[in-house]
């Protein structure tokens, strides 16, 4: 088991997914993306999306676009839908997933109610 990659820490949870960078036999290479999970499916994939602007000189506004990539979510992590995760690059692990989950960044921001 690996103590740290990339300066995250090992999760408390251990899990037998050999396809979980801290405890399986996957290396994730130096290349870091920080999104948000929008999507989770039931056999350990999850969807991130960031926002970035971008300058239209026609009209002399930014205009809001947008970037999703399929991950891997370990079972020892488990990311949920509205956490920020830092995301690290590792070898194909199927046809469309190339990256996987290191870190819950911060939790889903509770809403409040309104009155």
């Amino acid at each position: 088991m690996k103590k740290e990659i990339l300066g995250a820490k090992a999760p408390g949870k251990e899990c037998t997914d050999q396809k979980c960078p801290f405890h399986g036999q996957i290396n994730v290479k130096n290349e870091l993306f920080k999104g948000t999970v929008v999507k989770k499916d039931i056999n350990h994939s999850a969807t991130i999306e960031w926002s970035r602007q971008h300058y239209v000189p026609k009209f002399e506004r930014y205009e809001v676009r947008r970037s999703r990539m399929r991950v891997h979510n370990p079972a020892c992590i488990d990311a949920n839908i509205g956490q920020t995760v830092l995301v690290a690059k590792t070898r194909p692990i199927s046809k469309t997933k190339n990256h996987v989950i290191i870190k819950i960044i911060e939790a889903e921001e509770s809403k409040g109610t309104k009155k």
